[in-house]
């Protein structure tokens, strides 16, 4: 196709690809344009991820394509249960790369970046409590309990989507898993 370019364009039976942009689309804002591109490349990036981090013993944890100061970013967090190395985001980093150059997604300059969700990893479910067992989280409810928001302490356990932490003064704290407002591992 040489240097056509595709953009995600808004009609009657919804979102679609085309190869020039519509007088109705141009009318649209650019932050409500990018939007929808952000959103068409994020999917096209996990169908393709699906596919190859199974292969190298990884799953994905996240993905985000916005623009920011110096400019637009794709960022992917890869985990695993054994920790993610400099090795399997250099892996994801070339193999990804490739694939968006010969895709040819992303029509202007950006950034990818290929890393682990970190020590502070955030706790989105009761599964990743329950997987970080015996570990240190940090821990903000939608409503005071006992007087506050914020706990932190140990996962001791995790038992019908109810959370048990056992705060640094030996209390023990149990909230269910909907009561989280924010969660996140702390060191």
């Amino acid at each position: 196709m040489g240097n056509a370019r595709f953009f995600l364009c808004l009609n009657d039976t919804g979102l679609s690809v085309c190869g020039y942009m519509p007088p109705a689309l141009r009318e649209v804002p650019a932050w409500l344009r990018d939007g929808w591109m952000s959103e068409y490349i994020i999917d096209r990036v996990k169908e393709f991820l699906k596919d190859l981090l199974p292969s190298m013993e990884l799953e994905l944890f996240d993905i985000q394509f916005r623009r920011e100061g110096h400019g637009w970013v794709l960022r992917v967090f890869v985990d695993t249960d054994d920790g993610v190395g400099h090795e399997h985001c250099s892996k994801v980093s070339r193999e990804l790369s490739y694939y968006l150059d010969v895709e040819d997604l992303i029509e202007h300059a950006y950034h990818l970046e290929v890393s682990s969700p970190g020590l502070e990893r955030p706790l989105r479910s009761a599964a990743d409590f329950c997987r970080f067992t015996g570990g240190l989280a940090r821990v903000k409810l939608s409503e005071n309990r006992e007087g506050k928001k914020v706990f932190e302490g140990v996962i001791e356990r995790v038992s019908e989507n109810i959370i048990d932490l056992r705060l640094e003064d030996k209390t023990l704290v149990q909230f269910p898993f909907e009561a989280i407002n924010k969660a996140r591992l702390a060191i």
